[in-house]
This record gives C-alpha cells, structure tokens and sequence, in this order.
C-alpha cells in the first residue's frame, strides 16, 4: 500500500552519539552512498527498508572498509516521489526547487509536465521548466506555444541548449537544492554534464563499485554545487500521484485555488456538475480547459489506483 512518507521518520536509536551524521547522495536500489564529513561510504540498511532518497539527513554507523549502515534519518523539508496503486519511487528530499526538463524534439508530454508541477507544488517546492535544444528551430514554435499555458501561469520557462551552454539556467540553480526531472530524450544527461563536468565519472564510479552497470539505470545521483546541489533521476515516461488525496490535488493546480470552495457542492469534482466555479472560469476563459483536463486524468487515475489497492 502506498503510504505518505514525507514527515514520517525512524526515531534516532539510544546510541545516536555514536553515529556519523551524513547525507544520502545516491540511491540504486537498496544500496546508498552517504556523504560524510570523512569522505563516501556505501551503506545499506536494517532489514529490507529502502525508503531513503537523494537530500535526506542521516545518520550511520560505519562498518569499516568504507561501508556504513543507515540507522536514522532526520525530518524532511519535503520529498518529491511518484506512486502508482502497489510501488513507489523516492527521488530526492529537502529541495528548493525542481528544473522539469523539455525539449523541441522529440515532442514532449505536456501533461507529464503538469504532473510534475502537481507533485512540487503539493510539497512547497518552486519549479521551473527548461526548454532544450532550441537551436532545433523547426519545432522550437510548437513547444514554446505547448508551454505557453505554464508560462501563463507563472511557472518560469528558461530557452538553453546543453550542448553550447547553460548560462540561462545557471541563476536558477545557484546556491539551490535542485532536482532535474524530465522524459527520456529530452537531453538531460547532455544538461548534468554540462553543469556537472565530473558526473559522467561518478557514474562509472558507481557501477564499478557495484560490479555491474545494470543498477545505474536506476540510478538518482546527487552532485554538490558551490552552497547547494544538483540531483540527476532517470528519464520518466510516467509519474504517478497516487498518494494525493482529491483535497491536495486540487490545490496543487495552483489556478484553481482561487476558486476552490465556491462550487455549489462540497464534494463537486468539477466535471458536469451544476454550478462548479472551476467550470464557470473555463466558459469565461479565465481557467485553461486544458489544465481542467490533466486534472480529471489525474484524478481519474488516482481513483483507479486506490481502487486496485483495496483489491
């Protein structure tokens, strides 16, 4: 069952003193890397528990040989994750921001985008989108007019080309706890190396270490840069919500939130109910349709996961 596992936390154990404090900066499968003042130890934890992500605050026990075992983690800020009706994925903790990555080609999914502004906004992470590869000109029109409607909204979006700069993203990400989030083939690996010339090498760092490249493709890898960091996550193709209750839902469509308990009924879902005020602001072309749209899909599809789950 998928379960909330942004504030939650192991108490720490009686012989806290004893521990190393460190950070989570890689996590593929159930093994982690934890920063410490000391240097990177590979660590694994008590029994079958893997709910740490990239960001989190722990504490270890080290085990000699580089080695460690997490034993506590302290509270979280927030924790950007995807669930479906049976599985979760953690992607990183304790963020300022996220950087949701698209591209002129190939197409991107704009409401994989919304998904992604959905999961910031439910935990109080700010967000912007990055536009790659604009010098594929032919198709640069089209995704700048299919992220017209998040501009509109106020969500930053930022032109760059990985491969000849990032220096309209730097501001952005300077002194910031950031996430890179985006579909497959949208450049982001192009994106980490260019604003993390060493990343490249910590990833073969890490399949050596495990003796196999396989667990990299899984692979969420956090980078320190200046004050802040830079955490990479495997290209998405969906990101599930399943952990949003109808309430959280609505209000991380941050368009909706002014209109938001003025439907006729309390429990209105905005469909074809009478007087909802969601659908009023749509007929006067203050809400987008579309944005209404990823909303029911997403809604829809929580339903249908709560429902498989209690099977």
């Amino acid at each position: 069952m998928v379960t909330n596992l942004t504030h939650p936390q192991r108490p720490l154990p009686a012989r806290a003193q004893a521990l190393t404090p460190g950070t989570v900066v890689a996590a593929f499968g159930r093994h982690f890397e934890v920063r410490t003042a000391d240097g990177i130890l590979r660590c694994h934890t008590r029994g079958k528990r893997n709910d740490y992500a990239c960001g989190d605050q722990v504490d270890i026990a080290p085990a000699g040989d580089g080695l460690g075992v997490i034993e506590a983690r302290h509270p979280r800020r927030n924790l950007l994750w995807r669930s479906d009706a049976f599985r979760q994925k953690l992607l990183a903790a304790n963020l300022s921001r996220i950087v949701i990555v698209t591209a002129t080609e190939p197409g991107f999914s704009d409401l994989l985008v919304s998904r992604c502004l959905v999961a910031a906004e439910s935990e109080n992470i700010s967000a912007l989108i990055a536009l790659n590869k604009v010098d594929l000109t032919a198709n640069l029109p089209a995704a700048r007019e299919r992220l017209a409607l998040f501009a509109a909204l106020g969500y930053p979006v930022v032109e760059i080309e990985a491969l000849l700069g990032t220096e309209a993203l730097e501001p952005w990400l300077r002194n910031e706890r950031v996430l890179l989030v985006g579909q497959s083939g949208m450049g982001k690996s192009t994106l980490i190396n260019a604003l993390v010339p060493f990343a490249a090498a910590s990833v073969g760092e890490i399949s050596i270490a495990l003796g196999s490249g396989s667990h990299t493709t899984t692979l969420t890898r956090l980078y320190p840069r200046g004050e802040g960091w830079l955490v990479d996550s495997p290209g998405l193709q969906t990101f599930g919500l399943a952990h949003l209750d109808p309430g959280a839902l609505e209000s991380a469509f941050i368009e909706f939130r002014p209109h938001l308990g003025q439907c006729r009924f309390r429990d209105c879902r905005h469909d074809a109910e009478p007087g909802c005020a969601l659908r009023a602001a749509v007929e006067a072309g203050t809400l987008s349709a579309r944005r209404i749209e990823h909303y029911h899909l997403i809604r829809n599809e929580i339903a249908a996961a709560r429902r498989a789950n209690q099977k």
